[in-house]
C-alpha cells in the first residue's frame, strides 16, 4: 500500500507541476479555471457509498485507515458510478484509489476508463492514469493522463491527447475538455484531421455540438489547392466554412487574398473579404486592392468595390486603375476556351507612368485581349490626347498593339500652351511597335491642323487640311510621312495663322482632369459643364413596305 500513496503523491507531485507551467505563462483556458483560482472551492457533503466489492479487509500495518477491497468493486457518488477491480476506501478523507479495469459512469452521456483511478470524494476530482479514454456523447478523448474535475464538468490532459469527433480528429500535447459544454481547449502542437482538410495550429477552441473550430494563434488549414492561414477566427468543420479576423490569408494557386476579415465557403467557393483588402495573382501578374471583394471560384465571377483599384504590374511599369465597382466574369470555365471580361463602372481613371486614361465604363476582355472605352473615353500619352465616343485598346502581352477609336474622334498633341498639333475624323487607328506608336489611319470627314518647323525647331508655320482619309507614319516619335488622297488645305507662315485656325471645332484639351498620379485615380474630376461629348445619332435609311411598293406599281 506504500506504492499506491508513492503513486498518489506522484500524481500530485505532476498536476501541480502542470498548473504552475500554466501560471507561469498567464495561461487561464475557462472561467471556471479563474474561478477555482480566485474562490475557495465548494466540498461535496455527500459520503462515497461502497456499493459492492467481493472482498473486504483491512491491514492496518501496511495501509492504516484503508479499506482493502477486492472483486467486481462498485462505488457511487453524486450521481456517478465507480468500478474496478480492487480499490483503496479511506472514509475519513472521502476518497478512494481505484485499480484494474477502472471505469466511471454519469448517466447515458459519460463515460470514462482506464487502469488506475484517484477520487476525492470532497472535492469531486477523479484522476484516471494509463489507457484513458472519455466518452462523451458521439466523442471520444484518448489520453495516458486525465483530471476530471466533476464540480466544473472540465476534463484536462497534460501528456498528449487526441480528441475523435464525428469526422475530426484533434491532437496536442496539453489540452481540456467540458462536457456541460462540449468545449474542447487544444495547446502545443495541435493538429485537426478531416478526409477535406488538415489544421495545425499551437492553440485551438473545438466544439463538439457544433464542429466549430476557434482559431486563437497562428494556424494553417490546408485543404488541396486552398491554404489558409490564420491568427484568429472560426472554422465550421462539417460545412467547411472559414470566418476569419486580424489580417487573415487565403491562398490558391498562386493567388493570395488578405483582408482584416475573410470568409470563405470551401462547398460554393464564395469567399468575401472585407477592409484593406489586398488580392494578388503572382500568376497574371495583377492586384486587386480595397474595401470589399467578393468572388465565387466556381464560376470565376468576382466583384470588389469600396475604393476598389485594379494593379497591373507585369510591365516595367504598373498600371493603377479605379473606379466604383468591378466586375469579373469568366465564360466557359471548365474547357480549354476559357476567357474573362472585366467590367469597370462609373468613374474609371487610370494612371501609367507612360499613358492615362479617363471614362465613365470600361470592359476588357481576355479572348481577344481587347480594353474597351465607354462615354467620353480619353487616352493621354505624354504630350498626346486622344478621345471619341468609343475607344477600343488592343492589348499583346500587356503592351499595347492598337488603338481603334470610333466617332468624333480627336487626336491633340500639345507644342506649347497656345499651338496644338490637331487630327479630326470619324475613325481612327493607331499601330504600335515595341510599345510606341507606328503609324495611324484616320477615316471620315478628316481635319488636320499641323505646324512646321525647320531643322532649328523653329516654327516656321501651319499647315491646315481637309480630306478623306489620312495615313500617318512615325519615326523616333516624330511624323516622318503623310499619305493621303486628293485633299484641299492652306499653308500658313507662323505669323500669318488666323485665330480662327488655330483650333479645330471639335478642339478640346483637358489636361485638368487627367490623373497626375497612382493616388490621383481617387480625385473624380468631371468635365466643365458643355464640353461633355454627346453621343452622335446614326440614321438609318427607311425600310420600304409592301403597301407602298404595291401603290407604285
Amino acid at each position: 500500500m506504500r506504492k499506491l500513496k508513492n503513486k498518489k503523491q506522484n500524481g500530485n507531485g505532476h498536476r501541480l507541476l502542470i498548473f504552475c507551467i500554466l501560471c507561469l505563462f498567464g495561461f487561464y483556458v475557462v472561467d471556471a479555471g479563474l474561478q477555482r483560482k480566485q474562490e475557495k472551492r465548494e466540498q461535496s457533503k455527500s459520503k462515497v457509498i461502497l456499493l459492492h466489492a467481493d472482498d473486504l479487509f483491512y491491514d492496518q500495518y501496511k495501509n492504516p485507515g484503508a479499506q482493502i477491497l477486492t472483486g467486481n468493486v462498485a462505488f457511487q457518488h453524486e450521481g456517478v458510478f465507480m468500478y474496478c477491480d480492487s480499490a483503496c476506501l479511506y472514509e475519513a478523507t472521502n476518497s478512494f484509489d481505484a485499480f484494474g479495469h477502472v471505469k466511471m459512469v454519469q448517466g447515458d452521456t459519460l463515460t470514462l476508463v482506464g487502469d488506475v483511478l484517484f477520487y476525492n470524494g470532497l472535492d469531486q476530482l477523479a484522476r484516471v492514469r494509463h489507457n484513458v479514454v472519455l466518452t462523451h456523447r458521439e466523442s471520444k478523448l484518448y489520453t495516458d493522463s486525465l483530471d476530471y474535475d466533476r464540480l466544473y464538468d472540465l476534463g484536462y490532459f497534460f501528456e498528449g491527447g487526441k480528441l475523435v469527433d464525428k469526422d475530426n480528429v484533434l491532437t496536442s500535447e496539453w489540452g481540456q475538455y467540458s462536457t456541460s459544454t462540449r468545449e474542447a481547449v487544444f495547446n502545443y502542437n495541435v493538429k485537426l484531421v478531416n478526409p477535406k482538410f488538415t489544421l495545425i495550429s499551437d492553440t485551438l477552441n473545438y466544439n463538439t455540438r457544433t464542429s466549430m473550430a476557434e482559431i486563437v494563434g497562428p494556424s494553417n488549414i490546408d485543404s488541396g489547392d486552398n491554404h489558409i492561414y490564420s491568427e484568429s477566427g472560426f472554422y465550421d468543420t462539417q460545412n467547411e466554412r472559414a470566418y476569419l479576423l486580424q489580417r487573415s490569408i487565403l491562398t490558391n494557386k498562386g493567388k493570395k487574398l488578405i483582408g482584416d476579415s475573410l470568409y470563405y465557403d470551401s462547398q460554393t467557393g464564395i469567399g468575401k473579404a472585407y477592409w484593406n483588402i489586398i488580392y494578388t495573382d503572382e500568376i497574371n501578374k495583377n492586384m486587386f486592392t480595397g474595401n470589399y471583394c467578393f468572388y465565387n471560384e466556381l464560376t470565376g465571377y468576382s466583384e470588389a468595390t469600396d475604393s476598389a483599384v485594379a494593379i497591373d504590374f507585369s510591365q516595367k511599369d504598373t498600371m493603377y486603375m479605379h473606379a466604383d465597382t468591378f466586375k469579373i466574369y469568366t465564360f466557359n470555365i471548365n474547357t480549354d476556351s476559357v476567357y474573362r471580361e472585366m467590367r469597370a463602372y462609373h468613374k474609371v481613371r487610370s494612371y501609367r507612368v507612360d499613358v492615362q486614361g479617363v471614362c465613365d465604363s470600361l470592359v476588357y476582355n481576355t479572348k481577344d485581349s481587347c480594353m474597351t472605352m465607354y462615354k467620353d473615353p480619353i487616352v493621354w500619352n505624354g504630350g498626346q490626347q486622344l478621345l471619341g465616343e468609343v475607344i477600343h485598346v488592343y492589348m499583346n502581352d500587356s503592351t499595347i498593339e492598337r488603338v481603334h477609336v470610333i466617332d468624333q474622334t480627336l487626336s491633340v498633341e500639345q507644342i506649347d500652351s497656345v499651338h496644338y498639333n490637331q487630327i479630326a475624323g470619324k475613325e481612327m487607328i493607331s499601330y504600335f511597335k515595341n510599345g510606341e506608336m507606328d503609324h495611324t489611319w484616320v477615316n471620315g470627314n478628316v481635319y488636320i491642323d499641323y505646324y512646321l518647323f525647320d531643322d532649328d525647331s523653329l516654327m516656321i508655320g501651319m499647315n491646315y487640311t481637309e480630306t478623306t482619309e489620312l495615313k500617318l507614319y512615325m519615326k523616333d516619335r516624330k511624323m516622318n510621312k503623310i499619305w493621303m488622297p486628293a485633299s484641299t488645305g492652306t499653308i500658313y507662315p507662323e505669323p500669318l495663322i488666323p485665330p480662327n485656325k488655330l483650333y479645330l471645332s471639335n478642339f478640346a484639351w483637358f489636361d485638368y482632369i487627367r490623373p497626375k498620379d497612382k493616388n490621383d485615380i481617387f480625385v473624380w474630376r468631371p468635365k466643365k459643364a458643355g464640353t461633355e461629348l454627346k453621343v452622335s445619332r446614326r440614321r438609318q435609311a427607311p425600310l420600304q413596305k409592301l403597301d407602298n411598293l404595291i401603290k407604285k406599281k
